[in-house]
């Protein structure tokens, strides 16, 4: 008997990695489905909204909270309101933060009677950044507090290799070797900018409940927990005014060629001056770039938003350093 629960997959992955890419190019293909989509955002100012490309598909936002602890329940309510629809999807895409842990977010679909009876858990589907990956899973974390970066690759039924573009075979080579020894069966899909077959990765059935209490008995414990490490924060800063481009690629250049190690994503979508396009910034530690994106439109606000997502991060001074960049402005700091 065929199974009529709607399928849902959840893309995680760590800071930088790609999840927004492949998240676009699955809502501009020409799939057939109708797709709910709900992202969570670790940042105090939501950016991802802007990032994500005009599509028919609906957008639920989730901010300001990790969706495998602190706004977990916002999930339930935001799902038990997607199934009450009379105009039901085919399919729900989960798009969680680079710092979340999948399995509580895996657990969801199991631990609420209502939920599992018309939704079905399809596949986490983990993206991975070739070129930085190395050093998130070989970071000492504290004692207790778990490695998401690995955490990700774990519970991954399928695993998106991006920016294989980056590295030299050597390095993807490594890199895949310790995917294996971490999650030996997983289907591996090598990428450029998410480019992918979506066969691999939509409605695939890939999840299996039975494998990981096989390895995991506690999985479905809803005492367990999980920490996070809490030197990792995030800066978001806002402000009317127009920006100086000179003085942006000078401060940011600065920045990330000093903090780089540390600042695991920054993004932002700013109003520069002369131009009337939306300029859309994305980094990951020491690679950023950025270019113009969708024109603002009429009696919109064209309000600047920046976050910053890192380790140990110095709110005063990012703020100053932006603050230095705009030509007229009133800025305010989330937080």
């Amino acid at each position: 008997m065929t199974d009529q629960r709607i399928p849902v997959t959840v893309l995680t992955g760590f800071l930088g990695s790609g999840k927004t890419t492949l998240l676009n190019r699955i809502l501009t293909e020409q799939h057939g489905r109708r797709i709910a989509v709900i992202e969570n955002e670790f940042g105090e100012v939501g950016v991802d909204d802007a990032l994500v490309l005009d599509a028919e598909e609906e957008v639920f936002e989730m901010n300001n909270g990790c969706i495998c602890c602190t706004v977990r329940g916002d999930l339930i309510r935001i799902l038990g309101a997607l199934l009450r629809r009379k105009d039901r999807f085919d399919a729900i895409l989960i798009e969680t933060t680079g710092l979340a842990d999948p399995a509580p977010v895996a657990q969801t679909f199991f631990m609420d009677d209502a939920l599992r009876a018309e939704l079905r858990l399809d596949a986490i589907v983990t993206v991975v950044d070739a070129k930085h990956v190395l050093g998130h899973l070989d970071e000492v974390k504290p004692d207790g507090v778990e490695n998401e970066a690995v955490e990700q690759i774990a519970f991954a039924d399928r695993i998106v290799l991006n920016k294989i573009d980056l590295v030299e075979a050597a390095q993807a080579a490594e890199v895949t070797r310790r995917i294996r020894a971490i999650n030996a069966p997983v289907m591996v899909l090598p990428a450029v900018r998410g480019d992918v077959d979506l066969a691999d990765v939509l409605d695939v059935h890939a999840f299996d409940l039975d494998a990981i209490l096989a390895g995991e008995p506690e999985f479905l414990d809803p005492d367990s927990e999980h920490q996070h490490d809490e030197s990792v924060t995030s800066v978001g800063i806002e402000a009317d005014g127009t920006i100086d481009p000179g003085a942006l690629n000078t401060w940011l250049g600065a920045l990330l060629a000093t903090r780089g190690q540390d600042l695991y994503r920054s993004k932002g979508v700013l109003c520069l001056a002369d131009t009337h396009r939306r300029y859309v910034f994305q980094g990951v530690h020491m690679l950023h770039d950025g270019e113009l994106g969708e024109p603002w439109r009429d009696g919109e606000s064209r309000r600047n938003r920046i976050v910053f997502i890192g380790r140990n991060l110095d709110r005063e001074e990012l703020t100053a350093g932006f603050r230095s960049c705009l030509t007229t402005a009133t800025v305010g700091v989330a937080g």
